[in-house]
């Protein structure tokens, strides 16, 4: 397993622990079937990323599946939170979003998906704590371009695409700021009756591959 993920953590770091660039993210903790569906999109051209691509492609589900609970078993500390690159404004606009949302654009919170905690839902629901602010601002973006795709119906990409770049800059600022709690894990499948329908977490729970 060693040799296998050396290439995984060339970017992503130690254990998956994050890379120290800022944009690779952590890994190590995430839910098992949220990784294995990454790397299925990632091979599958779901998700793009060239890099990611080019090292996944062939690799049969059995291959993924085995790297993804890995990583899911890794649970290793956390460093500090960066600084806020953000105004107090913008932050307070970013935990209001995350813990609120906004009801006059029916805009769910982040909380209302991935915990009150933020720390995700098992199977499939990641955590959000630890990331770094610039892969925060791209994956938004990607979900927003159709660059990075879910099953239908599609939760995030129909969130995402509500958000103005002033909204993504406050909860990509917000949440690279705080700190992680020492056993941060994903809550419980079943804990949460999500606000809306999100086909990656619905075929997860059933056993589905995509």
């Amino acid at each position: 397993m060693g040799a296998r993920l050396a290439a995984c953590t060339a970017c992503h770091g130690a254990q998956g622990r994050a890379g120290p660039d800022g944009y690779y993210p952590r890994i190590a903790g995430k839910p098992a079937e949220y990784l294995f569906h990454q790397l299925l999109s990632f091979r599958d051209g779901q998700r793009q990323y060239r890099p990611m691509t080019h090292l996944l492609t062939g690799l049969p589900d059995a291959y993924l599946r085995e790297m993804a609970e890995y990583f899911a078993s890794r649970h290793v500390p956390y460093p500090p939170p960066a600084q806020p690159r953000a105004d107090a404004a913008a932050l307070e606009r970013g935990r209001a979003l995350v813990f609120d949302g906004d009801r006059s654009r029916r805009l769910p919170a982040c909380a209302a998906c991935h915990g009150a905690d933020l720390s995700g839902v098992a199977p499939a629901i990641p955590g959000l704590l630890g990331l770094p602010r610039d892969y925060l601002v791209a994956q938004i973006g990607g979900w927003q371009q159709g660059l990075r795709q879910a099953s239908a119906p599609d939760c995030m990409a129909d969130v995402a695409r509500q958000l103005s770049p002033e909204d993504v800059a406050a909860v990509s600022a917000w949440l690279a700021a705080q700190p992680v709690p020492p056993f941060y894990v994903a809550q419980p499948s079943g804990t949460l009756k999500l606000p809306t329908a999100c086909g990656s977490q619905t075929r997860s729970a059933v056993g589905g591959t995509r």
